[in-house]
């Protein structure tokens, strides 16, 4: 690369990302150590970078002292490994201070763990983004010898989606002052789903869709050679149409058989992971059974309603359960399960000791009365302190055989 053309570039990122402004995030970062932003594609990753360059210059950090570089700029021809080090020296003739790193898709430069090892070793701080196609998060760890943090960025919840959508939540009665933009502001958020950009699209649909194209060719077939792409674009329409249910290997193997392609279940689990590693979708265990089956009997979500609405005719159901599991992994991670003997309870934390069931309405009286009794029997079985009913519109309290039960519609659990 031309030093030149690196310096021109350098100063001209410097002077567009420190006025960028960004919608705040749920997310904590330590100043003092160094991340790398993993994710679905367009969840915002590059938009946490921005974030933290502004609350560093908010926290007194000169303009001066933030080194930006985007590796997919169309001004770039082809960055090798040595150009990092140039970028660096160019940085160095340029400014007398010490660069702190924002290393956007960085995954297009060959060997480039090298340098962010480097960096690391020299007590630099540096932020870190790629493309899931090159760069998962199952490899990070190993490859940066955990010298960085990984920070998982999710599509906005409903929290964030109204902050960006105008509604101000920290503001004191903001649900009662905004009640109507606040259930208008759902309805998009619960069919379209939370990534940054689709607020600001006309034609959602055709947004989501050619997204999931980019995420099923490029993260996907391309990124683990896959052949039998049928078998795969057939494997991810019934884990979608199956949010709900618990999903065998052998199940999905017999689905996809039927339809003329021979798949193995060897096969089938590679293709989960491989979906699983480019945060398509989001697997849950069943915490009362035994490890091979927790291993291979789980339910899929999938990362954002938006994608999963593309494949459902009839939505709602599935959409509302799918939703709850999105905003479970983002508080509690992997400590999320479902339990499933004899008596099926959507969502059980042990940790917190906190049960959920998810129904779209309770006002038929055997539905209402189901949905209480699987969660006192999973009382009788496991800890349980705190039982909720999460359905579209409905709220109140059941009181059933000593036991309180909080309703909340959907939208009011997710801002709790």
């Amino acid at each position: 690369m031309d030093k030149d053309l690196i310096k021109f570039l350098i100063a001209d990122y410097q002077q567009r990302v420190v006025n960028v402004t960004s919608h705040s995030r749920e997310y904590q970062l330590d100043d003092k150590l160094n991340y790398v932003f993993v994710g679905l594609r367009r969840a915002g990753k590059s938009y946490m970078m921005f974030r933290q360059i502004e609350h560093l210059i908010e926290i007194g950090h000169r303009a001066e002292e933030i080194l930006y570089f985007n590796f997919e700029d169309d001004r770039i021809d082809t960055v090798s490994t040595l150009d990092l080090d140039l970028i660096k020296t160019c940085y160095e003739e340029m400014y007398d201070c010490r660069p702190i790193f924002f290393l956007d898709e960085i995954q297009l430069v060959d060997k480039w763990e090298k340098f962010a090892r480097r960096l690391a070793d020299q007590k630099y701080r540096v932020y870190i983004t790629g493309s899931n196609a090159k760069m998962l998060s199952s490899e990070i760890s190993t490859t940066l010898g955990g010298r960085y943090m990984m920070k998982e960025i999710y599509p906005y919840s409903f929290k964030e989606y109204l902050n960006a959508s105008g509604i101000d939540m920290n503001e004191r009665n903001t649900i009662y002052k905004n009640r109507i933009d606040i259930a208008k502001a759902f309805d998009t958020y619960f069919y379209f789903g939370g990534l940054p950009e689709i607020s600001e699209v006309n034609d959602k649909r055709s947004w989501l869709s050619n997204l999931y194209n980019k995420i099923f060719f490029g993260d996907l077939i391309a990124r683990f050679q896959i052949r039998n792409d049928f078998a795969l674009r057939i494997l991810v329409k019934k884990l979608a149409e199956s949010v709900k249910q618990p999903s065998s290997y052998n199940r999905l193997k017999n689905i996809i058989s039927t339809t003329g392609k021979k798949i193995s279940a060897d096969t089938i689990i590679d293709y989960i992971k491989y979906m699983n590693d480019s945060w398509l979708i989001l697997p849950f265990e069943n915490i009362d059974s035994a490890l091979a089956e927790r291993e291979s009997n789980k339910k899929y979500y999938f990362i954002d309603n938006g994608i999963l609405n593309l494949f459902l005719l009839d939505p709602n159901t599935s959409l509302l359960e799918n939703m709850v599991a999105i905003e479970l992994r983002k508080k509690y991670g992997n400590r999320v399960y479902y339990y499933h003997k004899n008596v099926e309870v959507d969502f059980y934390i042990p940790d917190e000791e906190y049960a959920i069931q998810v129904c779209y309405t309770l006002k038929d009286a055997d539905t209402k009365q189901r949905e209480a009794n699987a969660l006192i029997k999973l009382s009788a079985r496991l800890p349980v302190k705190e039982m909720v009913i999460v359905t579209k519109d409905e709220d109140g309290i059941i009181s059933l055989e000593g036991y309180q039960i909080e309703v909340f519609p959907l939208w009011k659990w997710l801002l709790k």
